[in-house]
């Protein structure tokens, strides 16, 4: 549904983007994860044809975004950092408005308006002026209006800052319905947590290229190493006793636990436990430790950056 290949953007000498390749199929989400000014909105904007590439190519929903900007913007819902909401419209107004210029008919206009106002609670406050709405509430309707065409691509920036708890999950709830509609949707967010509760794949931008991408779990596997699991025993066990097993390192020990990096679990766990079993250890319980995408993120950013990297950073 997304492909770029070697998607490059040039402004006077600097390269704002530099070699972007990326492959987002139907129904899948995207995280496009990085700093500030690391390239992550002027890949937005080439993507939806705002931009025209230096180098590379992009087709977005079939269409290539140097020749069929016009259709390709007719297929692709965005909401931007930046709103550009109309302050002295009401919300209906609003989204009307955006509805004809998506060359919606009267009776789809107020049919989409009704179900997006309602939606996302703004059903009370349909008649009063955008410019009389709280910060949160201007999110939802920017993200009302990004729907209001029922695009197959949805290209999402921050789209629960602002929000409080209750409404941020209501538009994570639509994020997560939205995919199972087989919408497409890449979403740039500085939320790791929210990221990791919604995207299918992720990719990491630093200074205009992409230093690592793929799956969620895959890419967690391939910069955090194999993955640790934790055995708790039910009474004092010497753990020195473990013999040798192909596949597993032991990373730390205790008489009540031990932790241990293995490589094919699936394999390697019940042969552990059947080992551990016949050297005379009451085994409580075994589980995984977990490994999170801010884990990954920081250490692809430390990688890249020569040294330490600190949530702040983000």
């Amino acid at each position: 549904m997304i492909e770029t290949n070697d998607l490059s953007k040039q402004f006077n000498d600097y390269w704002a983007v530099d070699g972007v390749t990326l492959n987002v199929k139907e129904g899948q989400i995207l995280a496009l994860l990085g700093q500030n000014g690391a390239g992550k909105t002027t890949t937005i904007r080439m993507i939806t044809a705002l931009l025209s590439p230096t180098r590379g190519w992009a087709r977005v929903a079939g269409y290539d975004v140097a020749t069929q900007g016009q259709d390709l913007r007719m297929s692709v819902g965005v909401l931007t950092e930046q709103h550009g909401l109309y302050m002295r419209m009401t919300a209906y107004e609003y989204l009307d408005f955006f509805g004809q210029a998506y060359s919606l008919s009267p009776q789809v206009r107020k049919q989409r308006s009704d179900y997006l106002l309602e939606y996302f609670g703004l059903q009370h406050a349909a008649k009063r002026r955008v410019g009389e709405y709280s910060k949160g509430m201007k999110q939802k309707l920017a993200l009302a209006r990004a729907l209001i065409h029922e695009p197959p691509v949805l290209l999402l920036d921050e789209p629960t800052s602002a929000m409080d708890p209750e409404s941020a999950q209501l538009v994570r709830n639509e994020i997560e319905r939205l995919r199972s509609s087989k919408r497409t949707i890449v979403l740039c967010t500085h939320n790791l947590n929210e990221a990791e509760s919604l995207a299918d794949a992720v990719a990491i931008i630093y200074k205009g290229k992409v230093l690592e991408q793929g799956m969620l779990t895959e890419l967690k596997d391939k910069v955090l190493g194999n993955p640790e699991f934790e055995v708790k025993f039910a009474k004092p066990w010497n753990g020195d006793a473990l013999k040798p097993i192909d596949g597993v390192d032991i990373t730390s020990r205790s008489e009540t636990s031990l932790k241990v990096r293995v490589k094919r679990p699936q394999e390697t766990n019940p042969i552990l436990l059947s080992s551990l079993t016949l050297q005379g250890a009451s085994i409580m319980a075994l589980q995984e430790s977990t490994r999170t995408l801010e884990q990954a993120y920081l250490k692809v950013m430390s990688d890249a950056q020569g040294g330490a990297i600190n949530a702040q950073q983000i």
